[in-house]
């Protein structure tokens, strides 16, 4: 086995493509491992490798090379011997693939892997470490087959084989069907068609990935779109013929993310749909990732743009709530009030929460509006089933019934979890009379419900807050500020390296937007915007510079219950059948 380090440029400094944008990863920034095998046949599972060969390029560079023999452990045909003139007395001796695969996969590190006709020597590859216990790491693969025609005409290219592109493109080493020979004729033709893509305006690894799919005609004439977009956090909006936004995304570098819509990276439908009606690409730049993501929300809501998903309803969420009459009941709503439920993502997620806490509490479950005195109704199938106390009837009073009213507003604002440990009782009963299916059903329903009381009353808890003020690292010493009122973001802004952080936070403060709160759970704000904020909170290093109260949630909230989730998923991964 031989591993080297080069020093040799592969290429003149003309080809290193010194013109490339600083967009994304530049393809001259790339560190790529060209990769050739010959085996012992042409079926992964069933055969093995001979050899391997590989070359590690950068800039175009060659900075170092791996080739070895490998004992296939196993005859070779004498066709195969014909072919790449490796004999079995070559490769006796020769180090077997469980320990030549470490060797290589270290050699890699974390380059894009290149090879000519990608599958064949990557599912070899593959293959191979599943055999010898080692878990196949995720990366980026490029195929120079596939490359070539997406790039070359048939014109140029009639075949597509090694041979065939090495002498398209003047390569230095001749194809031998040697691993390490027809490896370092790949770099030549790696480089070649690298110098076609980048007259086409593929300079970055992410476009060049985004390339291999077919492009669109009217992708390609709308490039121009992004040429003046700033390399900044924002949203971007596409316009059509009447200034409509059709489209809202958000980007970490705008240029960046718009030019990937031209470049073919973007394979859906309608987006493609999108792009050919599009007349212009407007960018709101933004502080930070948070700023970029809550203007997203904002603009989804305000022009419902028929390319984007979300904009059916984007701040649509269901809620559970007492009603409001002598004997409460509970109710899904889409307009939440003081002492509700939720948000739910859906009308059937939020009943299920209903049906949960029925089955928890001695709350009604009919909708009739009872009065508070002198009821005349008729008992249910319920009351006959010692399920419900029939106030309808007159069998219970309003004060008989208030206490299972207060628990319910106690669980709903994370004074009491009382409830859930009832539902939990039910569940440990099915299982012991071995009634698994339903058992599995009620755990299920208990985790959803958990999930949303936590998430409701995080959310809930920061909203209440008249004004926080939080800190984020910007991954180049200085620090990403969000003042946050009653959940909304107010005012966004960064201090950079070297700048005074205080300073800019008491502007950020003076120039905060005013926030009203409102009587909801959320004091008004859009759920999918404090979640948002929460979310970015939350994340490992964020730092509190100002609150103007303690941020804190109750002792017997939900989120106590985290560690019973937590066991009960893991019991439901750990019994869930193979498909």
């Amino acid at each position: 086995m031989t591993i080297t380090a080069a020093g040799g440029a592969a290429r003149e400094p003309e080809d290193a493509q010194l013109s490339f944008d600083e967009l994304g990863t530049p393809l001259r920034e790339t560190t790529f491992v060209v990769v050739d095998l010959e085996t012992t046949g042409g079926s992964a599972a069933e055969d093995a490798v001979t050899e391997i060969g590989a070359v590690k390029v950068r800039g175009g560079e060659v900075i170092g090379e791996f080739g070895t023999l490998v004992d296939p452990e196993r005859g070779i045909p004498p066709n195969i011997v014909s072919l790449t003139g490796i004999t079995q007395a070559m490769v006796t001796g020769a180090p077997t693939m469980a320990s030549v695969l470490p060797a290589f996969l270290e050699f890699v590190g974390q380059a894009v892997l290149v090879a000519h006709n990608a599958a064949f020597d990557i599912g070899f590859l593959r293959a191979a470490a599943e055999r010898h216990g080692h878990t196949w790491p995720r990366r980026t693969t490029l195929c120079t087959v596939r490359l070539a025609r997406r790039v070359l005409t048939r014109e140029e290219a009639p075949s597509c084989r090694l041979s065939a592109l090495a002498d398209l493109f003047g390569a230095t080493t001749t194809p031998t069907h040697r691993a390490l020979d027809d490896a370092r004729a790949t770099v030549d033709v790696l480089h070649g068609l690298l110098e076609r893509v980048g007259g086409l305006g593929v300079h970055t690894l992410e476009e060049l990935i985004g390339y291999l799919p077919e492009v669109t005609p009217a992708q390609r004439r709308k490039r121009e779109l992004a040429r003046d977009l700033p390399h900044a956090p924002g949203v971007y909006l596409f316009r059509g013929p009447r200034e409509e936004v059709l489209y809202v995304g958000t980007a970490s570098d705008l240029r960046r993310r718009v030019r990937q819509y031209f470049t073919a990276s973007e394979g859906r439908r309608r987006v493609r749909e999108m792009v050919g009606i599009a007349e212009r690409v407007d960018v709101v730049v933004c502080s930070h990732s948070l700023e970029a993501e809550v203007r997203e929300l904002r603009l989804l809501a305000a022009h419902r743009p028929r390319y984007n998903r979300r904009s059916t309803n984007p701040h649509r969420r269901w809620w559970v709530v007492l009603t409001e009459e002598a004997f409460p009941r509970l109710s899904v709503v889409s307009s939440p009030r003081a002492g509700a439920f939720g948000p739910f993502s859906s009308h059937g997620a939020a009943t299920e929460a209903v049906e949960a806490l029925q089955d928890a509490l001695p709350v009604r479950r009919c909708t009739q509006r009872i009065p508070a005195r002198a009821p005349k109704g008729a008992p249910c199938a319920l009351a006959d089933l010692g399920r419900c106390q029939a106030p309808c009837a007159g069998r219970q009073t309003v004060e008989d019934y208030a206490p299972a009213v207060h628990e319910v507003r106690r669980l709903f604002t994370g004074e009491s979890v009382d409830a859930l440990a009832v539902l939990a009782e039910q569940l440990e009963r099915l299982a012991v009379a071995e009634r698994f299916e339903k058992a599995s059903a009620e755990r299920d329903r208990l985790i959803a419900l958990v999930r949303a009381l936590d998430r409701g009353q995080r959310l809930a808890t920061l909203a209440a807050l008249a004004e926080l003020v939080a800190a984020r690292p910007d991954g180049a010493g200085g620090w990403d500020f969000a003042v946050i009122r009653h959940g909304r973001l107010a005012s966004a802004g960064t201090a950079r390296r070297g700048v005074r952080p205080m300073p800019v936070v008491d502007a950020l403060i003076a120039s905060a937007e005013t926030v009203l709160p409102d009587d909801g759970p959320l004091r008004g704000a859009p759920a999918d915007e404090v979640s948002v904020v929460l979310r970015w909170l939350e994340r490992p290093g964020t730092r509190l510079v100002h609150c103007d109260v303690p941020w804190a949630e109750p002792a017997r909230a939900a989120a106590s219950w985290r560690p019973w989730v937590a066991r009960a998923e893991a019991g439901r991964e750990a019994h869930r059948l193979p498909d």
